[in-house]
């Protein structure tokens, strides 16, 4: 199949609240930009407080009946739109390609991820079923269930319109919750688009919520005492302002951060398959993925080597408007974005780190208004730079030297994030003990993006979580769901007179 026609809708983006889209209350809006053209493409408008509680008590209404439902009905809703997201992935990818910027096959794989989650959601009544024990004392039986907590939010990030919004809502809706999701103001339209597709596959009006906007959505949404819990992904102050004020309003919080995702990269690594992962995954969607590899530790001797590979790829990168089909890279998702990665790349070079190749200044031909940058690769960068410290969010990759395998494992390790981190080598010991030393949610041996598959969920440690549970998979079965404890005896088994011990089993 080749490549559809690219995303072209003109009309305002607003909100979906009740089964069916609209305006609101607020007064405000924000542009929503072609990042590959830099022309203006929509306004989104943005929620007032009102249109959040209108949004919440749409989905207080609708919560009971849903969760009432009995979890293989709710399971077979959500197959129905696993079918329509199959049905329809190219068109959205086409729109995320065109408010986000990321290449055609880039968000065709976001889309194809968002649906594995879909998938397993469909599976959730398997994890619904509770713990039973027969005569646990004389008479008495226990068991365990898991209910659904209420109406819960999502807080979702620019760089996976489609994917990360499915981490959550999926799940939640499978567990008999109502969901209200906030996208991120800057590609808001697969949001209403997935919310149509849900009415379609036959979810009640209210299950779903859509609200557009800013810091007065979230914040609405955080104080919000009918929201039981909230899900986020996204930087890290942001993250831990959501799980602080979350956990002030006494919600259930899973805040997910940002990332300095290190590549390890060992003498006896495949050297062309390292060039390969290391280009893939640092300059892929422009770096704006949280498991990006965003550093390359380069061990011994190998540096030498690869440097000058890596710079001839990253020369050479195609940066194209997303929806050609040769496109490796787009670009940028907004001209504040690119900026604040240019500047990045100027701080560098003032740290004295060495700039091997220059992304700054890309023109692509037709686009010239568009938000590119290329690529751009440093050289013996330190781990006192803010280069190697801060989250860049951008086509840069920093290079490292480490001179050994254990001065190597502590420079991840004393990094504060700890999404991601990949190691590669052909010695199987070495791949052994970088799995069980390294202090990091999310490992790769000779992988260069090891994002979990659904069933087995996606999370980091140290400042790139905030909170005890991961997202998706049994993890988000769990965050979605409270355990109820039921202990049960019959009149005819009871014993006579009052107890007034602790009672134990007999």
């Amino acid at each position: 199949m080749g490549v559809p026609e690219a995303f072209t809708r003109t009309t305002d983006v607003g909100h979906w609240i009740g089964g069916a889209p609209t305006r609101g209350s607020g007064t405000r809006s924000q542009t929503v930009w072609n990042p590959a053209t830099g022309a203006a493409a929509r306004q989104v408008l943005l929620a007032a407080t009102a249109d959040v509680d209108a949004a919440v008590a749409s989905a207080r209404a609708a919560q009971p009946a849903w969760a009432e439902t009995p979890p293989i009905r709710r399971a077979r809703v959500l197959n129905a739109f696993l079918a329509l997201l199959n049905q329809h992935r190219d068109t959205l990818a086409a729109m995320i390609t065109a408010e986000h910027g990321k290449v055609f096959s880039d968000a065709q794989g976001e889309v194809t991820r968002g649906i594995d989650i879909v998938e397993f959601s469909c599976g959730i009544p398997q994890l619904l079923k509770g713990d039973y024990t027969d005569q646990v004392s004389t008479g008495i039986d226990n068991w365990t269930l898991r209910q659904p907590l209420g109406v819960v939010a999502g807080i979702t990030p620019f760089n996976f319109p489609c994917m990360v919004p499915c981490w959550m809502f999926p799940v939640a809706l499978a567990c008999g919750n109502a969901f209200i999701l906030k996208p991120s103001e800057r590609d808001p339209s697969a949001s209403l688009f997935m919310a149509e597709l849900l009415k379609q596959a036959g979810l009640p009006d209210g299950v779903f919520n859509v609200v557009q906007g800013d810091k007065v959505a979230v914040d609405a949404l955080l104080a919000h005492p009918d929201v039981k819990a909230v899900s986020f992904v996204g930087s890290t102050p942001i993250a831990q302002y959501i799980y602080e004020t979350g956990a002030h309003h006494g919600k259930r919080v899973q805040a997910l951060g940002g990332a300095k995702n290190h590549m390890v990269v060992m003498p006896d690594a495949d050297l062309d398959q390292a060039v390969d992962a290391l280009i893939g995954s640092a300059y892929g969607s422009a770096g704006e993925r949280c498991m990006a590899i965003s550093v390359a530790v380069l061990v011994g001797d190998v540096g030498e080597r690869i440097v000058p590979l890596l710079a001839e790829r990253a020369r050479t990168l195609k940066v194209r408007n997303g929806m050609e089909p040769d496109a490796e890279m787009g670009p940028i998702v907004t001209r504040e974005a690119r900026d604040r990665i240019e500047n990045y790349i100027a701080l560098g070079v003032q740290e004295g780190a060495t700039l091997v190749v220059d992304g700054r200044g890309c023109q692509v031909s037709g686009h010239e208004a568009g938000f590119f940058t290329g690529g751009t690769l440093f050289d013996h960068v330190r781990p006192t730079m803010r280069i190697y410290r801060e989250e860049i969010f951008g086509p840069v990759l920093a290079c490292v030297r480490a001179k050994d395998f254990a001065e190597a494992v502590q420079l991840v390790n004393e990094h504060e994030f700890g999404n991601g981190v990949s190691c590669f080598t052909s010695d199987g010991g070495v791949a052994r003990e970088f799995a069980r030393r390294i202090q990091v949610g999310m490992v790769g041996i000779n992988v260069p993006i090891p994002v979990p598959m659904a069933w087995h969920g996606f999370g980091g440690w140290k400042k790139s979580l905030f909170g005890d549970m991961h997202a998706y998979g049994e993890e988000g079965v769990r965050f979605y769901t409270k355990q109820k404890s039921v202990m049960q005896r019959w009149p005819d088994s009871i014993g006579k007179g009052a107890e007034f011990a602790m009672p134990v089993a007999r």
